[in-house]
């Protein structure tokens, strides 16, 4: 099939602009490439110290005909989503032992629950953390040691961190491993449906909290299709997963075959070989193409916004928000997962998952064909599925049609023509929506603005009553520079009520919502942020502001907005408390939004 016109046309748009930037990175790369594998560098005292603890694998290490593999994970017991990385460094370590090489833990990195954190101090962490992390495995793997890396990692800022760390070692073959979705439990719309019933005060806490445990009840992601899930799908239309592994459920014989599988194939691709297959490679201008065009088609995060702008400068390949929507304008919406529809990731994945979507995509001409991935050259390896046969792990072709079409639907046939985000330009600046769970009828919002400075103060005021009329509030002095740009879901539950009282309502702010954001039109991540200058900072209760989805714009309606002066908050309270006097140099030197959002690319 025949790429399609716009993919070809902003793939090339990339590849010019990235020209220089990319050649500076490719240059980097193949000059530490052809110094050989790394640890044939090392003094004997290096080695030593390196070696000391390996055991049974030492004598292996000293011979240096093996592949060392360095894990890098963000194991730990409190996400959901991390606890069962737990063995898995002792399972690569014996896959890689019964293949002829080592692996060794290179280092943690840290990895916080952005559910924990919704709606409280410790999410203005959150965005920065995504650095912290690639810092983190940098230190890791800056230890020299490793023919390859595997990646243990899947949630929100985790996989972000982890891939800008995987480009900075670009020569370096790297592998990410997922740990699979929990089972399915409460069903998210159920859930939901208690949070607005708690935020209107017609069901008490108990309630809630009984709601709420019996969604997230188990090991495994969170099982709707937020950042943490589309975190996996983009590792999939990438390359970097394995064929057909993101949403396989924890503590299964499948999920254990692929992760040795993966220590395996990390193996083969070192330079050590013959299928040297450094994430440099993987990572160009294609790729990345691919990935948005996933995230289009699955209705995806828009924290992949961010995320993946800050992914893509890392590997030299710069990305523009323009880009994105061009996409988004070509690619069909296939998918129907919460909260862009009933079914969750479980439901997607006995639909046919990412392995039909591929294969529709690649079908349709919506995707580039020829990329590298981590099992080899070409992404049609991508529409088989995995499966276990006689206790070997194979990948086998399957019938090309939906299994729920309710769920999934051809490329042909989709649930809506354009992708699930859009930017959005205009006097205000430039910002993004997430339109695949908005109704139509809500794509276009022109109304009176409330302004504040708080999700907590909307809550207040939504308390005492105060919205009574179509409305577009504004929430500022939440981007990065501010006070390192939270999520402000706390607010859904808020203006779906609203919104299900029968007025127009819509949220303008500098911060992020969540990958679950859903219903409610939300203009989000808009730069320049107040505190950068932006004439969001100028706004005033009653300014009029129109919000077009439809067009892709975002106005304030009011004269002499630009002629006033900016207000001035007082955000010392943004640093300190919970760790927050750590991150004042991060809060000095974060790019804008529409860049990532990024301090270390």
């Amino acid at each position: 099939m025949q790429l399609n016109a716009t993919i070809q046309d902003v793939t090339q748009r990339i590849i010019a602009r990235s020209k220089d930037s990319r050649s500076t990175y490719m240059a980097r790369m193949r000059q530490a490439a052809e110094e050989g594998p790394r640890r044939a560098h090392l003094t004997c005292g290096n080695q030593a110290h390196a070696y000391a603890a390996m055991e049974e694998d030492q004598a292996p290490m000293l011979e240096g005909q093996g592949g060392n593999i360095g894990i890098i994970t963000a194991y730990n017991d409190m996400l959901s989503a991390h606890q069962p990385f737990k063995d898995f460094p002792d399972l690569i370590k014996a896959t890689a032992r019964a293949n002829g090489g080592t692996a060794q833990v290179a280092g943690g990195v840290p990895a916080m629950c952005d559910g924990v954190t919704q709606g409280q101090v410790g999410m203005e962490l959150s965005l920065f953390s995504r650095d912290v992390i690639a810092l983190a495995a940098g230190v890791g793997l800056s230890h020299n040691t490793f023919d390859a890396a595997v990646y243990l990692g899947v949630c929100d800022k985790i996989v972000p961190g982890l891939v800008i760390a995987a480009a900075t070692f670009g020569y370096i073959p790297g592998i990410f491993l997922p740990a699979g979705p929990m089972p399915s439990g409460l069903p998210n719309d159920e859930k939901a449906k208690v949070r607005q019933k708690f935020a209107a005060g017609e069901v008490g806490r108990d309630a809630l909290m009984a709601a709420e445990m019996a969604s997230y009840h188990s090991p495994g992601t969170c099982t709707f299709y937020g950042t943490a899930n589309s975190n996996q799908m983009l590792m999939e239309f990438m390359g970097l997963h394995l064929p057909g592994a993101s949403f396989v459920n924890p503590g299964t014989e499948m999920r254990e075959a692929l992760t040795r599988y993966g220590a395996k194939r990390a193996l083969e691709i070192t330079a050590l070989g013959n299928d040297y297959t450094p994430v440099c490679d993987i990572l160009d201008e294609k790729t990345f193409v691919n990935g948005l065009v996933g995230l289009m088609a699955t209705g995806g995060s828009t924290n992949l916004v961010i995320h993946i702008i800050a992914m893509a400068r890392a590997a030299g390949v710069i990305l523009d928000l323009q880009d994105l929507s061009d996409i988004s304008d070509a690619t069909p919406l296939m998918a129907r997962v919460y909260p862009n529809g009933l079914a969750d990731v479980n439901h997607f994945h006995a639909a046919g998952g990412l392995t039909y979507m591929i294969g529709e995509l690649l079908d349709a001409g919506l995707m580039h064909p020829d990329t590298r991935t981590v099992i080899g050259d070409g992404i049609a390896r991508y529409a088989q599925d995995p499966k276990l046969r006689d206790g070997k792990l194979t990948w086998e072709d399957t019938p090309r049609e939906t299994q729920n079409d309710r769920i999934l639907r051809p490329a042909s046939d989709p649930f809506a023509p354009e992708g699930g985000l859009k930017q959005l330009t205009g006097n205000l600046g430039r910002g993004v929506i997430k339109v695949s769970a908005v109704a139509p009828e809500r794509h276009i919002v022109e109304a009176p603005a409330r302004i504040f400075h708080s999700q907590e103060a909307v809550k207040d005021a939504f308390k005492a009553g105060e919205f009574t009329s179509d409305t577009i509030v504004v929430v500022r002095f939440q981007g990065p520079k501010s006070n390192g740009m939270p999520e402000l879901h706390a607010l859904t539950p808020v203006l779906a009520v609203l919104q299900d009282r029968g007025l127009k309502v819509a949220l303008v702010t500098d911060g992020r919502m969540s990958g679950a954001s859903g219903k409610v039109p939300a203009a989000i991540h808009v730069c320049p942020e107040a505190v950068d200058g932006g004439l969001i900072g100028k706004l005033q209760d009653g300014d009029v502001i129109r919000l077009d989805a439809t067009k892709g714009t975002l106005e304030v309606l009011t004269e002499g907005v630009d002629a006033r002066t900016a207000a001035t908050p007082d955000l010392d309270d943004n640093s300190h408390g919970v760790g927050r006097e750590l991150f004042s140099i991060f809060r000095q030197t974060a790019g804008i939004a529409a860049e990532g959002a990024g301090v270390v690319v």
